[in-house]
């Protein structure tokens, strides 16, 4: 049996996601979070299979939940099923230690077949995604200006471009203002950008953004 942990934000995702487990005889969750600090407690706590995780919670969440889960719980595997597409997360997610990537809009067949590939140890990257890690990996004049960007600096520009300033982005963060004004420092210098209009204007040229507020 699977034992999978549901962490999403949204209680009618979680329990589409229960209803659709449930129809599988081989898994069934055994514990549900609505925010990445709620995910990370309970997989400390209690031994599942594979986590089923959102990208964007409140709190801890992202990238840098995947690198925390990793750390607390490396036996467990995180398989992302999120809102973001491929070409926003996938690549940084699985360098951070997901073993698979599927977007919400994913027929429910794909979804039951990735979890029981990535429990028994395997990847699964749909072609997009590993499209988008062959991108992300490259080192040379191909990659895209923000393939240069942390993984922090990466949040806070999607935070940036979606209208948040360093006040908001640091509370939600739980960083100091003085830093995030200089992880944005370094995001309009890596990136050759003049102002977070132009910051805007190159997130939404690229499809870097969602219609779900930044967690």
């Amino acid at each position: 049996m699977i034992r999978v942990l549901v962490a999403d934000d949204h209680k009618l995702v979680r329990e589409g996601l229960k209803q659709i487990l449930a129809a599988a005889a081989d898994m069934r969750v055994a514990g549900e979070a609505a925010n990445g600090d709620e995910a990370l407690a309970l997989a400390k706590a209690n031994d599942y299979d594979l986590v089923l995780l959102d990208m964007s919670m409140p709190g801890l969440a992202g990238i840098e939940l995947i690198k925390r889960l990793r750390l607390e719980k490396p036996g467990l595997r995180i398989l992302v099923l999120s809102m973001h597409g491929e070409q926003q997360y996938a690549a940084r997610a699985l360098k951070a230690g997901a073993a698979g990537y599927l977007t919400k809009d994913s027929a429910t067949e794909q979804l039951v077949g990735a979890i029981r590939k990535v429990a028994a140890g395997g990847l699964y990257i749909t072609a997009a995604a590993a499209e988008s890690l062959v991108s992300e990996s490259s080192a040379g004049g191909d990659a895209p200006p923000h393939a240069l960007l942390s993984d922090r600096e990466f949040e806070i520009f999607r935070m940036l471009a979606r209208g948040h300033g360093p006040t908001e982005i640091a509370e939600r963060l739980h960083l100091s203002v003085k830093t995030v004004s200089t992880h944005k420092a370094r995001v309009l210098q890596k990136m050759n950008l003049g102002s977070t209009a132009e910051l805007v204007r190159y997130a939404l040229e690229h499809e870097l953004l969602d219609g779900k507020p930044s967690p």
